[in-house]
C-alpha cells in the first residue's frame, strides 16, 4: 500500500479510479510535475482550489504553479475517498496535506474535495475538481 493509497467504503469502486488517485496525489506533490499534472484533466476540465476557478489546461498549469509560490514540498495523505454508489464516477475525498514553507517550518491541514472521473479512450482523468480548504494555514 503506498502512502497516497485511501480508505473507501465498502461498495464496487472501478480499481482503475482508485490507482487514479494513488497517482494523482502523487504528481501532485511532486513540485517539478507542471505538466504531468496538467496532464491527469481532460483538456477542458475545472479546478477549483479554495476560491481560485480555473478552466483548461493552461489556466490549470498556471494555477499549479502559484501554488508552490510559498511552498517547498507538500505531502498529501487522501485518508478517505467516498464514491456517490457502486459504478459511480463522482466521489467525495477527505484528507490532510503537509507543507513544507519556503519560509521555514511547515503546516498542515485538513482538506475536502469533490472530483468528477472521465474515461478517455480508457485513461482516467478529471473534468472537475474542487478543492475544499483553510489556504491562511500555508502561510501561517
Amino acid at each position: 500500500m503506498t502512502s497516497y493509497a485511501s480508505s473507501y467504503p465498502s461498495i464496487p469502486f472501478d480499481p482503475a479510479y482508485k490507482a487514479y488517485f494513488e497517482n494523482f496525489y502523487a504528481v501532485t506533490d511532486d513540485p517539478n510535475a507542471h505538466e504531468a499534472y496538467a496532464d491527469l484533466y481532460t483538456p477542458d476540465a475545472t479546478l477549483v482550489m479554495a476560491s481560485k476557478r480555473v478552466k483548461g489546461r493552461s489556466e490549470i498549469i498556471e494555477l499549479r504553479k502559484s501554488l508552490w509560490d510559498k511552498v517547498a514540498s507538500r505531502l498529501h495523505r487522501p485518508l478517505k475517498i467516498f464514491p456517490f454508489g457502486p459504478g459511480s464516477d463522482e466521489v467525495m475525498l477527505h484528507g490532510t496535506v503537509t507543507y513544507g514553507l519556503k519560509a521555514g517550518g511547515e503546516s498542515s491541514i485538513e482538506w475536502a474535495a469533490y472530483a468528477h472521473l472521465v474515461k478517455v479512450d480508457g485513461v482516467v482523468k478529471m473534468d472537475f475538481y474542487q478543492v475544499y480548504l483553510d489556504t491562511a494555514a500555508q502561510n501561517r
